[in-house]
């Protein structure tokens, strides 16, 4: 193909070729998407319809289940449908919005995640301003800056990379079109302001995660400072979810884009990228449930057949 002008599909790396192992990874991606669906959807009518959960811990939570909603859901059908036909094409415009969508969601949720990190901050280094500074006309502000962020975001980096000429064929070695498999497409000269353009967002991620992190070194010596063993316990499982979803993210997105060429392979790829595009949806509304009283009793509350019901 000698250029984008040509193209009219991608082709996305198939999981298998038996049909039994297809019918397998439907199956498989089906109870995955089911899962997500079904845990975020509860959290989010959950803060919705209980007042108690009209908080701004809540408000962001309720943020956080929509975009991995979101995020899930633009790679997870396109791959099952792709294996329940036994298909490997996605149009041109497909891949486009699947770029821009997975680029917005992922930036938008990290961009959430710092915004939720200032929230602990001040919920445990400034009790007596929480009211002040994380009014609701705050969090909506701030929650609206992370979208808008992500948006921004994924914006500039669609328009970059599908402007440039594509001479290499049109096959991924992914499940979904993502940008550094795209980029591999590109002629070998072109991809430099793309890559330039990766360098400001690494810069940026890196600025949030020292937000992140300075707002943690705070919260620890503030929570170490507390008197009773109980308080230290209380104000440490409040942070723990935040956490761990961070962890989560941050660990999977780095191995999928820090790991060193050498140990790159087609199948190693499909594994992290499932870890880190499929596995936090999933698991960030369990561990925020698990972890959360008030929201177990109002799960419970709304949903009597769910988990947390004794």
């Amino acid at each position: 193909m000698s250029n984008d002008s040509s193209l009219t599909q991608f082709l996305l790396l198939a999981f298998a070729d038996t049909r039994e192992l297809q019918l397998l990874h439907f199956g498989l991606f089906l109870g995955i998407y089911l899962a997500a669906l079904l845990a975020n959807g509860l959290i989010i009518t959950t803060i919705a319809c209980d007042h108690r959960l009209h908080t701004s811990m809540y408000f962001f939570l309720l943020n956080l289940s929509l975009l991995d909603l979101g995020s899930i859901s633009t790679t997870v059908p396109k791959a099952m449908a792709n294996c329940l036909w036994d298909k490997r094409a996605i149009s041109y415009a497909g891949c486009v919005a699947q770029v821009f969508l997975f680029v917005f969601f992922i930036s938008a949720e990290f961009y959430l995640l710092t915004v939720m990190a200032y929230d602990r901050y001040v919920a445990i280094c400034k009790p007596l301003h929480y009211g002040t500074l994380m009014g609701s006309r705050a969090c909506v502000h701030m929650a609206a800056a992370a979208w808008g962020s992500g948006f921004l975001h994924a914006l500039l980096h669609t328009a970059s990379t599908f402007s440039l000429p594509l001479c290499q064929g049109n096959g991924l070695d992914q499940f979904f079109c993502e940008i550094p498999q795209i980029l591999k497409l590109s002629c070998s000269d072109s991809f430099l302001r793309e890559a330039g353009l990766l360098v400001v967002s690494v810069c940026l991620g890196f600025g949030c995660f020292i937000f992140i992190v300075l707002s943690y070194v705070q919260i620890f010596r503030a929570v170490l400072r507390i008197p009773s063993e109980q308080g230290r316990c209380k104000a440490f499982s409040a942070c723990l979810p935040h956490l761990s979803v961070i962890s989560l993210f941050l660990s999977t997105a780095m191995f999928a884009y820090l790991k060193p060429p050498s140990i790159s392979s087609p199948v190693l790829d499909l594994v992290v990228a499932v870890l880190y595009s499929v596995v936090p949806p999933v698991l960030n509304p369990l561990i925020y449930s698990m972890r959360n009283q008030e929201l177990k009793d109002a799960l419970r509350k709304l949903a009597p057949w769910t988990l947390f019901h004794h």
